[in-house]
C-alpha cells in the first residue's frame, strides 16, 4: 500500500447500487486480470486496482477507428473481458464498478473533473468517472472509503484512502484535500465557487494535472452520456483529434500518443518515434497488450492518418525552430 500522511476522515455518500455481471464475463474477465476471485477486502481492492491498470490499457482508438463504443459498464466488462482492447474512463471504471459490485463490494460512481494545469474549473465536471468503494477499514483509513481509479492512464496505481494527506505511488507523488483546503478545487471565480467536494493533486511526471471529485453523490452512467457523445464525435474534441494508449505500472508509466512512444520508469524518460506500421502495431501489443480487432484495411488507413499528422508536426516543430534562429 502506498506510504500516507492523513488528516481527517471525510463524510461519505450512502452507496447505490450497482449492477453486476454473469459469472461467464466475470471468469474471463479475472482472466485477463491474473487474478482469482476472493472475498472483498483491502488488499484483494489493490490487487485488482494493479492488475487492470497493467493489463487494461487507457486507449481511444476505437474512435479513431470509427467503432461507436458506448459506456454501459456490462457492455464494456464483456468487452475487456474478450481481451486485447481497453477503453477510456468512463469504459475502464464503468466496467470494473460493475465486476466489484459483482464480487461483493460495496462501490459507488462518482462525477469527476480532469484539468489541465490552470486548475479546476466547473466546465471540466463529467468529463471523468470516479469510483469509490466504502466498507472497508483499516487502521490508516478507519472510515472504510477507497478512491478507486483505474481510467485515468495515470497516476494511480493503487486505490487511495478518501482522507486528506499526501501520497507516493512509485515515482508519482499524489495529494487528495478536500476542497476548500488550500491550493484545492476551487473554480475559476475564486473560492466562491468549488469544483466539487474533494480534489487529487499531481506531480509534473503526471500526463494529468488534477481531479475534482463530487464525492458526495453517487450517480449512473447516464450522467455522462452527453460529455461522452462529444468526447467521441466533436472535431473539437482532444480524444478525437490524438490516438492514445497508456498503461500504468509500479515504476511509472507507458505512453503513446500518435506514433510517439514516452516509456517512463521512476525518473528514467525514454521517448521514441515508431516510424513503421509493423513497429506501432508491434509496441501496442508488447507493452499495452492492444490487439486492434478490425479489418487491416481499418488499420492501415489509420497508420496513414497517424504518420500524416505527425509529419506535419514535426514539419511545423522545425518551421518554429528555424523561425527561432
Amino acid at each position: 500500500m502506498p506510504t500516507h500522511t492523513t488528516h481527517s476522515t471525510p463524510s461519505t455518500p450512502v452507496p447505490t447500487p450497482v449492477s453486476g455481471l454473469d459469472d461467464v464475463v466475470v471468469d474471463a474477465y479475472l482472466r485477463r486480470l491474473g487474478v482469482d476471485a476472493a472475498p472483498p477486502s483491502v488488499d484483494e481492492l489493490f490487487r485488482l486496482h494493479r492488475a487492470h491498470v497493467e493489463r487494461m490499457p487507457y486507449e481511444t482508438f476505437w474512435i479513431h477507428l470509427a467503432q461507436g463504443w458506448g459506456i454501459d459498464p456490462a457492455e464494456s466488462a464483456r468487452r475487456l473481458a474478450a481481451g486485447g482492447r481497453g477503453g477510456y474512463c468512463y469504459q475502464l471504471n464503468g466496467a470494473l464498478s460493475a465486476l466489484l459490485a459483482t464480487l461483493g463490494y460495496s462501490v459507488t460512481r462518482h462525477v469527476a473533473g480532469v484539468h489541465d494545469e490552470t486548475g479546476p474549473s466547473p466546465k471540466t465536471l463529467a468529463n471523468h468517472v470516479a469510483l469509490l468503494v466504502h466498507g472497508l477499514p483499516t487502521d490508516a483509513n478507519p472510515g472504510g472509503t477507497w478512491y478507486v481509479d483505474t481510467g485515468l492512464g495515470d497516476p494511480l496505481h493503487e486505490p487511495l484512502p478518501l482522507r486528506a494527506g499526501a501520497y507516493q505511488q512509485g515515482p508519482s507523488g499524489l495529494s487528495l484535500a478536500p476542497v476548500g483546503a488550500a491550493g484545492t478545487g476551487h473554480g475559476e471565480n475564486g473560492p466562491d465557487e468549488p469544483v466539487g467536494d474533494w480534489h487529487l493533486g499531481t506531480d509534473p511526471t503526471s500526463s494529468v494535472s488534477g481531479v475534482s471529485l463530487v464525492t458526495s453523490t453517487a450517480v449512473g452512467m447516464d450522467a455522462f452520456a452527453a460529455r461522452h457523445l462529444y468526447n467521441a464525435t466533436s472535431p473539437e474534441s482532444g480524444f478525437a483529434n490524438v490516438v492514445t494508449a497508456q498503461r500504468r505500472h509500479a515504476t511509472g508509466c507507458d505512453i503513446v500518443r500518435g506514433c510517439m512512444l514516452t516509456r517512463r520508469s521512476g525518473a528514467a524518460v525514454e521517448t521514441t518515434t515508431l516510424d513503421s506500421r509493423d513497429e506501432w502495431i508491434a509496441a501496442l501489443a508488447d507493452i499495452f497488450g492492444l490487439v486492434l480487432d478490425v479489418p487491416a484495411a481499418a488499420v492501415d488507413g489509420l497508420w496513414g492518418r497517424v504518420r500524416t499528422a505527425h509529419e506535419a508536426w514535426s514539419a511545423a516543430q522545425a518551421a518554429a525552430v528555424e523561425v527561432a534562429a
